[in-house]
């Protein structure tokens, strides 16, 4: 039977196979050899979907328009002359393609907004077989028009606009907001750029100048046609309007400053710091402009500034009860360039340090332990410990590693442990007394970290490395470092607190060494974290720490290790002072 008689459908089903039309083809049908001639029944191609879909509105205007057709077409009819896309009667150049069952036709350029096109597949387009379209595929879309900026604030030609204003511009559209930014939203006055931080939301982008606005002054804003909507068509024409600041421009002045006025009793190494009455240009706020005197002689510092502070940091330790004058010269000046209409000056005087530093911390009878410990005391390796040591209100299940000798009454005695071990739930008297212990390390760490009017704050930025740090009371905001090795200098009588805000590290191998006869019975380091003595590390002291204590491998330690949790050891030796 030759297959040019055979139906056009059952052509289409034996065309993926490779049959080409003309072979000869065998056919058995279940009722027996048909010799019959087969008429054929045309199917023509037709278009299945269309994008954009007809009638459909809101287009972007880089739209990019396809047909998908039900069945294969011949790829040489479909081109630029049966697919096409017109503006009324203006053809719109543009490139077709065709894979698959889809045909492409890409626009050459960015179609015209708000407008209506009309797109066609001629009957020029047909399959394989040769069948064109029963009719022409026509179809129609519109494009959406382009963003515009609705409104804006202040709007355009406004007077009198406060100089803290924020400028914002309300689109007719969602934006891109990759593309509302510093360089396609701006702001000048005259030539000058205004510098300011650009954000967008929903349909709003906003300016916000990094300082006040010159007073009585037109300024200019602008919106590039660089701003996008999420289509990615930008607006027809760049936005741009005006408007004038009002006011004249304003004095600054000093409304505070830290330490106060004839303020005594300041920290030796403090953070002096002035607040002024509005923004101020921060290149105008120098250690020439800030300075801080003792008498005629001038204390070096660093000035740091924010809009409406200045900080100067003197790069020494400040002499002990000795008056201090800071001082804000005129050549400070506001945004404007407007200056101080006078310098502003205002003395204070630091803390009177004794000899001996701060009144010793009372231990009570928590000092009657070289460890004391809340929830755990554990040891390895071949530890040596010079003293008592207590564990309350945890049992004595958390002694652990320290090989006990039992049975213990009271009390119990370890081969590691020169001295004796209490656990809450030894016999009485003992529960009652570590209660009492316990305590009383609480009362000590809260004695130590209430003490006012550190002699020395911030002391190193929190590193103490190489420092020789004379009696006193020592603050920190932060936590302490000692790498390798810092020195306490001072009499028998001398005492240190250091209270320090989070951790104390001490590094491996670390010696902190006392000198002048200072004794570690008098160093207190008061640490709301935890406390680490690094491996090999020789430390002096009493630590008062809130949480952990833990003492690596050859830690030698002369002090006390008082913890509101646990207390490690690893072969650490430790003596009580």
């Amino acid at each position: 039977m030759d297959t040019r008689t055979l139906p056009r459908r059952l052509l289409r089903a034996l065309a993926p196979q490779g049959l080409a039309a003309g072979a000869l083809v065998a056919l058995t049908l279940l009722s027996g050899a048909c010799n019959d001639k087969l008429e054929p029944l045309p199917i023509l191609p037709v278009v299945k979907s269309t994008t954009p879909g007809n009638a459909t509105v809101g287009i972007s205007t880089r739209a990019v328009i396809t047909a998908r057709f039900k069945f294969p077409m011949d790829a040489s009819t479909i081109n630029a002359t049966t697919f096409t896309l017109k503006n009324g009667a203006t053809a719109v150049p543009g490139v077709v393609s065709y894979a698959g069952l889809t045909a492409t036709l890409v626009p050459s350029s960015s179609l015209a907004p708000n407008t209506v096109f009309t797109a066609t597949i001629t009957r020029g387009a047909h399959d394989p077989a040769g069948e064109s379209l029963a009719i022409p595929k026509i179809w129609s879309f519109t494009t959406s028009p382009l963003p515009v900026v609705l409104s804006t604030s202040p709007a355009n030609a406004a007077v009198g606009v406060a100089r803290n204003t924020a400028i914002t511009a309300t689109f007719s559209e969602a934006m891109d907001s990759s593309t509302i930014t510093a360089t396609t939203f701006t702001l000048q006055a005259g030539a000058t750029a205004v510098p300011g931080v650009v954000s967008y939301a929903g349909v709003t982008a906003t300016l916000v100048p990094t300082n006040n606005l010159a007073a009585n002054t037109l300024f200019t804003a602008t919106i590039s046609t660089g701003a996008e909507d999420v289509d990615g068509d930008g607006l027809a024409a760049p936005k741009v309007w005006t408007f004038t600041t009002g006011g004249v421009p304003t004095v600054p002045t000093v409304l505070s400053t830290n330490p106060a006025s004839a303020a005594t009793g300041i920290s030796r190494t403090p953070a002096i710091t002035v607040t002024f009455s509005e923004a101020m240009d921060p290149a105008t706020l120098t250690a020439t402009t800030f300075t801080l005197r003792n008498g005629l002689i001038n204390i070096p510092g660093v000035v740091t500034k924010t809009a409406t502070t200045a900080t100067l940091t003197p790069s020494s330790i400040l002499a002990a009860n000795t008056l201090f004058t800071a001082t804000v010269s005129t050549g400070a000046k506001n945004v404007a360039g407007v200056g101080l209409a006078t310098a502003y000056s205002w003395n204070f005087t630091t803390a009177a340090t004794s000899v001996n530093g701060p009144a010793i911390v009372n231990l009570g009878t928590a000092g009657n332990f070289v460890i004391l410990a809340k929830s755990g005391v554990s040891t390895t390796g071949t530890t040596a410990v010079v003293g008592d040591v207590g564990l309350s209100p945890a049992a004595a299940t958390f002694l652990t590693g320290f090989a006990i000798i039992a049975p213990p009454t009271t009390s119990a005695s370890s081969a590691q442990v020169t001295g004796l071990l209490y656990a809450a739930d030894y016999d009485p008297p003992t529960p009652t007394m570590l209660t009492t212990a316990v305590l009383d390390m609480q009362t000590a760490f809260t004695d130590a970290a209430g003490r006012t009017l550190p002699d020395f704050t911030e002391l190193g930025a929190g590193n103490i490395q190489g420092l020789n740090l004379t009696p006193g009371l020592y603050k920190w905001g932060t936590g302490v470092q000692i790498p390798s090795a810092v020195t306490l200098t001072g009499g028998a009588n001398a005492v240190w607190i250091f209270q320090i805000a989070q951790d104390l590290t001490v590094g491996n191998g670390a010696i902190v060494t006392l000198a002048g006869g200072a004794q570690a019975r008098n160093v207190f380091w008061q640490v709301a974290g935890q406390a680490t003595l690094g491996t090999t590390a020789n430390f002096k002291g009493i630590i008062l720490s809130q949480t952990l204590i833990s003492m690596n491998t050859g830690t030698i330690m002369l002090g006390r290790a008082l913890a509101q949790t646990a207390v490690t050891l690893n072969a650490t030796q430790i003596t009580n002072p």
